[in-house]
């Protein structure tokens, strides 16, 4: 039997309109990348998220999908490095 949990991890936050800078922004996301790294995920699993408010506010998601079954060969593959979704744009 194995301890292995197959819900995924993820760091999250929302922030308002003037509560962030694009540099701001770049360096959460590298933190939060860099804590889901140190909890044993590999890069290939970890999915980032950013979404672009029209009112200004941003939400950012890092997560890690561990997959569903760790056991089997091939298993807890999550192969999105990156996604970035801007709403803001249209």
């Amino acid at each position: 039997m194995s301890l292995y949990q197959p819900e995924p991890v993820e760091i999250s936050t929302r922030m308002r309109p003037g509560e962030w800078t694009e540099a701001s922004l770049e360096e959460l996301v590298t933190t939060y990348r860099a804590k889901i790294l140190a909890m044993g995920a590999a890069v290939s699993e970890v999915l980032t998220q950013v979404v672009r408010n029209d009112d200004g506010s941003v939400a950012v998601a890092v997560s890690w999908n561990k997959g569903a079954y760790a056991d089997e060969p091939g298993g807890g593959g999550f192969t999105n490095t990156e996604s970035t979704v801007d709403t803001a744009e249209a």
